[in-house]
Formats: structure tokens, sequence, C-alpha cells
């Protein structure tokens, strides 16, 4: 190189530092969002809420909607969900009430039957051991009683939170159910024309997608929870309603909701009918994963959701990691929406670059 001329730079290294740059917006713009999302996470849930309700009822009340006002379609669809939900928990409870006495006399056995099964082979533990482990347990629950309880008192703040967020939850539902395609139809007159057919594009797929998953979600968590109940029923292990139930609500976490519902009705069978009925709710637990895995999703999600396992797997890891349960749930759909509205756009874009411009 001559002294005085400028460094030549390689074309690699170029174009390395444009993505670099790049990249790094990206990164300040997701980090920004998720901090933002931290700090109002009520809210967000909420919304997020209102948007699944919305999408679940939605079809209903259109329904509803030919033979009654708007507005009263509206409040008979959301007080009748309300009502089938708050009943649903009401048999849960009832189911809990009039099987408790012989729920704690079944689930008292069963650990006396849980120690002889330990101290015989192949496990063979020391008896002295149990009896030990159930004393510090009720030693430490002793000696930290003032913290549980402070504990179960910062949970009704908890609790304060939660119903308020589903209380706005339902507030959203309301209007979006109501007018959302005038508040979508708004939200676009305030963007620049040149941004608007992107926008309506990107908005149908968003949708579209959007609402798929969740009737699919809500289809195969409702299938999972009934082939569980009637199982655990006709092997007559208690709390059938309740796992079944606990079932439907894991669902909705993919790939791993259901195992670790699974989980908790193997440890109740265990305790209280014993080994083999436990080893066949395990068995149970591979035969519903195979269902689930190669039989509900691609027929009932293929059409909504075209994203690979592996995928599904870091989204669902990465969305607990950064929010929890609540980030588990989301993340799916967060990634099923963002990978539609990319292939929208892009397809938008093939077919508009496709057209021949028109001559003078």
């Amino acid at each position: 190189m001559q002294p005085g001329t400028p460094p030549t730079v390689t074309p690699f290294l170029r174009t390395a530092a444009a993505y670099a740059w790049r990249l790094l917006v990206v990164g300040v713009l997701v980090y920004s969002l998720f901090a933002v999302l931290g700090r109002f996470h009520e809210v967000g849930v909420a919304v997020f809420l209102g948007l699944v309700i919305t999408a679940l009822l939605r079809p209903v009340a259109d329904i509803v909607a030919r033979g009654l006002p708007r507005p009263l379609a509206v409040a008979l669809t959301l007080l009748g969900s309300i009502a089938l939900v708050l009943g649903a928990l009401a048999l849960v409870g009832e189911a809990v009430a009039g099987q408790r006495t012989t729920l704690v006399r079944e689930f008292r056995d069963g650990v006396g039957r849980i120690e002889d099964w330990l101290e015989r082979p192949p496990f063979r533990l020391d008896p002295g051991a149990l009896t030990d482990l159930q004393s510090k347990i009720g030693g430490f629950l002793s000696s930290h009683r003032s913290a549980l309880v402070s504990e179960a008192l910062s949970g009704a703040g908890h609790v304060v939170a939660v119903l308020t967020t589903l209380a706005l939850a339902l507030f959203c539902s309301v209007f979006f159910i109501h007018s959302g395609d005038r508040q979508w139809a708004w939200f676009q007159e305030q963007l620049p024309r040149s941004a608007r057919d992107r926008v309506v594009v990107g908005g149908r797929a968003a949708w579209r997608t959007f609402t798929g998953y969740t009737h699919g979600i809500v289809l195969v968590a409702a299938v999972n929870a009934v082939l569980v109940g009637v199982a655990l029923w006709l092997l007559g292990v208690p709390l059938a309603v309740p796992l079944a139930l606990l079932e439907f609500l894991a669902a909705f976490v993919p790939l791993i909701g259901s195992p670790i519902a699974l989980a908790v009705a193997a440890v109740v069978a265990l305790a209280s009918k014993g080994p083999l009925v436990a080893a066949i709710v395990i068995a149970l637990i591979v035969v519903i994963g195979q269902i689930e895995g190669h039989l509900l999703h691609p027929l009932v999600m293929s059409w909504a959701v075209r994203l690979h396992p592996l995928v599904v797997a870091i989204s669902v890891i990465a969305g607990s990691i950064a929010a929890g349960i609540v980030g588990a749930v989301v993340a799916v759909p967060l990634v099923s929406v963002v990978w539609s509205v990319h292939t929208a756009l892009r397809n938008a874009r093939g077919t508009t670059a496709d057209v021949p411009p028109r001559e003078e």
C-alpha cells in the first residue's frame, strides 16, 4: 500500500459490518420491547388474554348478532362463557369436596405403602431415613412458620393482581368483539399511506395465524383432557376431573405442559392406587404424547402454525426463561405470528415485483 492511500476494506468485511450494525439495532429494539413489557407485564398479559377471548368468542358473537343487536349479542356471549367457566370450576370444587375424606384416608395409606415399597428390594432404604425426613420437614415448617404466613399474605396481593388482569382482559375483549374491525380501521388511518398496504397484509396474516393457533390449541387441550379424564376414571384414580382440568390448562404450554400434568396424575395414582396403576399412568403419558405430537398437532395446527418442533421447543424454553409460565404460553403464538407476517410480506413483495409496469 502506497503512503497516503486510504486502507482498503474487503467486501466481506464491509458486508459483515453492515449486517452487524443492523443486528445491533434489532437487538436494542427487542431488548427495549421486553423491558417495556416486563415493566407493564400485567397490561401485556391482559391484552393478550383479551385477544384470546376475542379469537374464541368473536365467531359465536357474530352468529348471535344475526338475530339480536350487536351489543346484546356480545353481552350474552360473554356472560354465557363466564357462566360456563364458573360452572366447570364449581364442578371441580364439588368433586374435591365430596372426595376429601376418602382422599385423606387413601393418601395416608398410600404414603405408608410407598414407604414399605421403598424399604423392600431393589431400593432397600433405611426406615429411619424416611422418618427422619418427615421430622425434618415438620421442623422446617415449624421454624419457618412466620415466613410462610408472610408469604401467604403476600400471595393475597398476587391474587388481587391476577383478578385485576382478568378484569382488564375481559374489558378489552368486550370492545375487541364488539368493534374490533372499526378499531383496526382507525389504526390504519393513523399510518402513512405508503405503509398502509403492508400493514393490512401483515395484520390479516397475524390475525389469521393467531385465531388458528388459538382454536387449534383449545381443541388439542380439550381432546387431551377428555382422554386423561376417561383413562383416570377407568383406572379408579381419585380427582379424575380436577386432573383432567389440569391437563387442559397444561396443554397450552406445548411439548412440556402435558407431561408435567400427567406426572402429577402419576404421583396421585402412586399414592392412592399403588405402583401398578402409577406405571399405567406413566404409560399413558407416552401414549398421549404420541397422539398429541403425531396426530393432533399435524392435523389441527398445521394449517395455522408452520413451525418446526425444534423452533417450538426453543421458543417455549426461551419464553419461560424470559417471563416464566406466561412467557412459555405466549412464546409459540408470538413466534408463529411474526413468521406468518414475514411470509405474507415477502409473498406480497414477490407478487408486486412480478406485475409488469404499465405503459403510459
